[in-house]
């Protein structure tokens, strides 16, 4: 008799441990998947990119990053205090020389004229395409390792389409990183004309 009610204490205890194993593993799997539905708005992942740490390694890949904020800042919702984030995000990708001509002040009250314009006007940039890394041209320039890279944007208003082709030109900075020195509109028969 002792030796049956030692086996029935023994698997319950068990029944117990692997219903309390099953629970666990199920309430883990449950706030993993929780976590994996949060998903941040355009707006939020560009706020939240951290360029000291993982600034782009190429200058394609800058252009990229610039195309991809100023996309947002026509197209999406955000408040002031976003929209300054994501100005400080940009600049973080522009040549120093570039920032002593555009305080910081200067730069968003003119871009908060830009994107009210863009919306009085009903336009937004559908998409952004950078040349292809073969396209890119590197020359030395007064000392500086520059970079060239052509990019087109698709622009709707109203209901009209357009493509706007622009040309960055990108310099080297101490730490390595390119940055954007200057951009020019172009024509497509003139992309990377610089």
């Amino acid at each position: 008799m002792k030796k049956v009610l030692r086996i029935g204490i023994a698997v319950i205890c068990m029944v117990c441990l692997v219903v309390g194993y099953y629970t666990y593993l199920s309430r883990r799997n449950a706030s993993a998947k929780a976590d994996e539905k949060v998903e941040l708005s355009e707006v939020q992942a560009i706020i939240s990119k951290n360029f000291k740490n993982d600034y782009p390694a190429t200058p394609r890949a800058v252009v990229k990053w610039y195309n991809r904020i100023i996309t947002a800042y026509y197209a999406e919702e955000f408040d002031q205090g976003q929209l300054e984030k994501m100005a400080d995000q940009a600049r973080a990708l522009m040549d120093d020389e570039l920032l002593s001509y555009n305080p910081k002040d200067t730069y968003i009250a003119s871009l908060n004229m830009e994107i009210e314009d863009y919306h009085n006007r009903s336009r937004t940039i559908v998409s952004s395409t950078v040349s292809d890394s073969k396209e890119v041209r590197y020359k030395t320039v007064n000392g500086y390792e520059c970079a060239f890279v052509s990019t087109y944007y698709f622009i709707r208003e109203g209901s009209s389409y357009t493509r706007t082709y622009e040309d960055f030109c990108l310099r080297k900075d101490k730490n390595g990183d390119w940055k954007i020195l200057t951009w020019r509109l172009s024509t497509e028969d003139e992309v990377n004309g610089y």
